[in-house]
């Protein structure tokens, strides 16, 4: 495939820190952390903005509820949040904390962006409400709960609320964000989650409540005491706070419009609805690319603390390791879909994948270069065919397949293309059973070594934004210089006679990917 080395921006949602995070959150950030490594790898100059949405009712009522300022509670929530992305190996270049002072900012010049265009106007608010959503519903999309509370199409529980609001012309906006959907039928994908979004759209937007009177928890609205901003506005600047807009000399200027916002299914109408409309009203760029991916169930079903089947992701990094489970995740998960997880499957896609397929393949090609070779690299053999169609197949895998499908975030379809061939590098060793060649045929024996060392590069190279350290970990066995762990560095025909005469050796090979076992009391599903 042909290099793009365009800026890259990617984005995460930003997290509501009322809660630790959980694996949904892991979940988002490891995939939005390899897209990221994927596109650094590809020679482009990428940006990744995270961050926590501190702001709104739900923080304030619960630091009311603990008797502390909200603030505190907003350090301590975003803490963990902070503390989750660093066990994950989540390379992100911005941590955006929507109570910093420059978001606020921000916030507040696409504030005044919006009101210059028109778009804003003051007026009273009465509609239902729900806090846990931070969002307002219309009547039609409610429904009856117990007691005859009434939900949200979240499930979650609404109250009718009456205060003095700004609103947001988003009716205004109808047929201009109908066009950009079909003209750009890549904005919203999945294409389900598209085809939600149009059918909401048409269905008629009503003007948007965007300032809030009854608590001071947020970002003042410019000119008007009393109100702060509606937590969406807010959230979703966060987007370009995080570059520094407004300072057009900021990353801002060159990473902005974003590429790609990941967010979960359940907050696409916010991101593309809401957004692109806040954005065309203050006259900015859209973002490329909406993508709403699924949610992961534990065991089939959705987490729930009543269920007591909610689990915690630092807890499965302490236990699984963190590489294999982000292989696990983006392997096993159709990514745009929802799907299903548990500690026995982890186990089986990494011992089998990982451990005995990749790593063993590692492991015993770098232990014969180490045993029969002493160690040392060689350009003096005659490849036969089978070693080249093998390493052509691979450099095509790496090079082309694989990126070709994680381009489109079809993470899972390009990782079953490198575990093809990592299963082809093994057949490979079995047919060419070295270890009988070092009697037979040393010459032979030592071309297909040196075969088996450029392919495990190859297929670490290629696995290396999905599991960073492991990767890494291997290819420092292997006396690979840390800038040519790269997809340029696939294209360099040169690099193993250069690696071979510095003199390097292969030493006793270290396991990168330990065997796991099933904890004590998980049965199999």
């Amino acid at each position: 495939m042909s290099e793009n080395t365009e800026p890259f921006y990617i984005t995460t949602a930003i997290s509501y820190p009322n809660g630790r995070p959980h694996i949904g959150h892991a979940y988002e950030a490891i995939a939005t952390d390899v897209m990221a490594r994927f596109q650094r790898a590809r020679g482009r100059d990428v940006r990744l903005i995270t961050g926590t949405d501190e702001h709104g009712l739900k923080m304030f009522q619960t630091a009311r509820d603990q008797g502390r300022a909200t603030i505190d509670l907003a350090d301590e929530m975003s803490g963990y949040f902070r503390e989750m992305y660093a066990r994950l190996n989540i390379s992100y270049d911005n941590f955006m904390r929507t109570s910093d002072a420059t978001h606020h900012a921000a916030s507040q010049a696409i504030w005044r962006a919006m009101e210059a265009n028109g778009d804003l106007y003051l007026d009273r608010y009465e509609g239902w409400y729900s806090v846990r959503d931070e969002a307002f519903y219309d009547e039609s999309e409610l429904t009856d709960g117990e007691g005859g509370i009434r939900l949200s199409p979240q499930g979650t529980p609404v109250e009718w609320t009456v205060e003095e609001s700004w609103f947001f012309r988003l009716s205004r906006y109808q047929d201009k964000l109908l066009a950009l959907y079909n003209d750009n039928p890549d904005f919203i994908r999945p294409e389900t989650r598209r085809n939600e979004v149009m059918r909401f759209v048409e269905g008629g937007l009503k003007d948007l409540s965007v300032s809030r009177t009854s608590f001071d928890w947020g970002v003042p609205v410019p000119g008007s005491p009393g109100h702060v901003m509606y937590v969406w506005v807010d959230a979703l600047t966060t987007y370009l706070s995080g570059l520094g807009y407004p300072d057009p000399d900021s990353d801002f200027g060159t990473f902005w419009p974003a590429n790609i916002h990941m967010i979960g299914k359940d907050i696409v109408r916010f991101h593309a609805v809401y957004w692109p409309a806040f954005l065309m009203s203050a006259n900015l760029p859209l973002p490329k690319q909406v993508f709403g991916h699924g949610f992961l169930l534990n065991r089939g079903e959705k987490m729930s603390k009543s269920l007591g089947n909610v689990v915690d992701p630092m807890a499965l990094a302490d236990q699984f390791g963190v590489d294999a489970l982000r292989y696990y995740l983006l392997r096993e998960v159709s990514f745009g879909q929802d799907g299903t997880y548990s500690a026995d499957a982890i186990v089986r896609t990494a011992n089998a994948d990982l451990a005995n397929s990749f790593g063993n393949l590692a492991q015993r090609s770098l232990s014969m270069i180490f045993k029969n070779l002493h160690g040392k690299l060689s350009v003096d053999y005659s490849p036969a065919n089978d070693d080249i169609d093998l390493l052509a197949d691979l450099t095509d895998m790496a090079a082309a397949r694989l990126p070709r499908e994680f381009e489109q975030l079809a993470f899972s379809v390009g990782i079953e293309d490198w575990i093809r061939a990592v299963f082809a590098c093994n057949q490979y060793v079995d047919t060419q059973a070295p270890w009988a060649l070092r009697k037979t045929d040393p010459e032979r024996m030592r071309a297909v070594l040196m075969t088996l060392f450029r392919a495990v590069r190859t297929l670490a190279i290629a696995i290396r934004p999905v599991v960073p350290a492991a990767a890494d970990n291997l290819l420092d066995q292997m006396g690979i210089a840390e800038d040519a762990r790269n997809s340029a560095a696939l294209a360099d025909n040169d690099w193993f006679a250069k690696l071979s005469a510095s003199g390097f050796t292969v030493g006793q090979p270290v396991a990168i990917f330990p065997r796991l076992e099933l904890p004590e009391g998980e049965g199999e599903v």
